[in-house]
C-alpha cells in the first residue's frame, strides 16, 4: 500500500528499524587534493539513512532501507551493496526515467575550508519519492522509523512525505530524525531550513549538533536547543570534541503529540529477549516533568577521514535504545560506532563486537576518559589491545 493514511494498524514486527532517504554511490578520491587534481576514484556508497540502517543490520539488528534509486547500473550497486550488509532492500523502488544520484568528494573534513563534494542529484529518482509512492505499510514495519532532514531538502515531494511520516498517528512507531543540515540543499530548496524545526518537533526522538542548531536556526547552545524542542522524548545535542548531551523526559503510558493523543502500540521484543521499552512517550507543548540530562564526553579519536561519523553515532545509540540500555551507555556506544567509522577512509565500516563494545561502555569515568582509539582498534579482542593512552 502506497500513500498516507489515517492509522497505522501494526501487526507484530519482526524489524527493528526502518531507516528512509536518497541513497547515493559516492567516488573517494585515490589521493589528497582538489577536485581538479585528482586522478582517479573508488566507488562507495553513501547516504545518511543506508548507512544507519548499514550499521544496525552489522551490528546484529533487523534493518530495512527504504529508498528510491534509478533503473541504471549505480542503483543496482546501491541496492546490492546495502542488502549484502544484512540490510532488507525490498521495499526500494526503481525509478524507470530518473537516475540514481552520484557524488565526488575530496579527502579532507567536510568542516575544513579546503572541502569539496561535487553532487549530481538533481533530479534524480529519490527527490521523486512523495507519499503517492512510499510503501507505507513497509516503511511503519519496524519497532523505530529514522528519518533524516536531508530528505526534507530534495524536493517539494520529499518535504511533503517527511510531514506526513512524522504526523501522529495511531500505532506509530517511535520516529527518530536526524537534523542533519546541509545548508547547499536548501539552496533554492522547497523551503527554508527552518523546516526541520518544524519536522524535529513532531518527532520522538532527534539528534541534532549544536553547530547546526545554530546556523540553522541561529540557536546557541543545548539548554537552547531544547527549549526549542520541547515535545520530543529524547533530544540528543551533538556538540563535537565536547561529546554529547542528551535531555530525555520518558513517561511511561499513552504517547500524546502536537496534534492530539494517540495510544503507543505494545512494545516489542528483540530477538535477544532484551526487550526494550521504546515506544513513543512525546512530552506534552507545555514540557511536562523534568528532563533528566545526561552528558557525555566524546573520545580520542586518531582521525582517518571525517565522514559518516553522525550517522555511525545515531546508529549506535539506536542500537543501545533496543537493547534497553541507559541514557549514558546510549551515548558511549554512539560514540564508539562513530570512532570506528572515524577511522576508516570511508562512511561504513565493521563495528566492534558487541562484547567489545560493551567491554569498554562499562568503563569508569577516567578510564573512558583516558582510551585513544586508532585504526583498527575494531579488530582488537580486548580492550587493553586497542586502547593507546598518550
Amino acid at each position: 500500500m502506497s500513500g498516507p493514511a489515517g492509522g497505522t494498524a501494526r501487526a507484530a514486527t519482526t524489524t527493528d528499524v526502518v531507516c528512509l532517504g536518497e541513497s547515493m554511490v559516492t567516488f573517494l578520491p585515490s589521493q589528497p587534493g582538489r577536485l581538479a587534481d585528482v586522478p582517479s576514484f573508488g566507488r562507495g556508497i553513501g547516504g545518511a539513512e543506508s548507512n544507519v540502517a548499514c550499521a544496525l543490520a552489522a551490528a546484529g539488528h533487523r534493518a530495512a532501507w527504504v529508498g528510491r534509486v534509478g533503473a541504471d547500473g549505480f542503483g543496482d550497486h546501491l541496492v546490492e551493496t546495502i542488502g549484502g550488509y544484512g540490510v532488507d532492500t525490498s521495499a526500494v523502488r526503481r525509478d524507470p526515467v530518473r537516475p540514481t544520484g552520484i557524488y565526488f568528494r575530496t579527502a579532507t573534513d567536510r568542516g575544513a575550508g579546503a572541502h569539496e563534494v561535487a553532487y549530481y542529484r538533481a533530479g534524480s529518482a529519490a527527490s521523486a519519492m512523495s507519499p503517492a509512492n512510499v510503501p507505507y505499510e513497509e516503511v511503519f514495519a519496524g519497532r523505530v522509523l529514522h528519518l533524516s532532514g536531508i530528505t526534507a531538502a530534495l524536493s517539494a515531494d520529499c518535504l511533503e512525505l517527511l510531514r506526513e511520516l512524522t504526523a501522529p498517528r495511531p500505532g506509530r512507531p517511535l520516529v527518530s530524525f536526524d537534523v542533519n543540515h546541509r545548508p547547499h540543499l536548501w539552496r533554492g530548496g522547497p523551503a527554508d531550513a527552518s523546516v526541520l524545526l518544524e519536522l524535529a518537533r513532531r518527532c520522538d526522538l532527534v539528534f541534532v549538533g549544536e553547530d547546526e542548531a545554530e546556523e540553522a536556526w541561529g540557536i546557541v547552545g543545548a539548554e537552547a536547543i531544547r527549549a526549542a524542542l520541547p515535545e520530543p522524548s529524547v533530544v540528543v545535542v551533538k556538540r563535537g570534541s565536547a561529546g554529547a548531551t542528551v535531555f530525555s523526559g520518558l513517561r511511561p503510558g499513552p504517547r500524546s503529540s502536537n496534534a492530539g493523543g494517540a495510544e503507543s502500540a505494545p512494545a516489542s521484543r528483540s530477538r535477544e529477549g532484551e526487550g526494550a521499552e521504546i515506544a513513543p512517550a512525546s512530552r506534552s507543548k507545555e514540557g511536562g516533568e523534568a528532563d533528566t540530562v545526561t552528558s557525555v564526553p566524546a573520545l580520542r579519536v586518531d582521525v582517518v577521514a571525517a565522514v559518516g561519523a553522525g550517522d555511525a553515532f545515531a546508529a549506535g545509540f539506536l542500537s543501545a535504545t533496543l537493547r534497553g540500555l541507559p541514557v549514558r551507555d546510549r551515548v558511549r556506544h554512539g560514540h564508539l560506532m562513530a570512532a570506528a567509522v572515524l577511522t576508516v577512509p570511508g562512511d561504513l565500516t565493521e563495528p566492534p563486537a558487541r562484547d567489545h563494545a560493551d567491554r569498554l561502555v562499562a568503563l569508569g569515568d577516567e578510564a573512558w576518559g583516558r582510551l585513544r582509539l586508532g585504526p583498527g582498534w575494531t579488530a582488537a579482542d580486548r580492550a587493553p589491545e586497542e586502547v593507546r593512552t598518550p
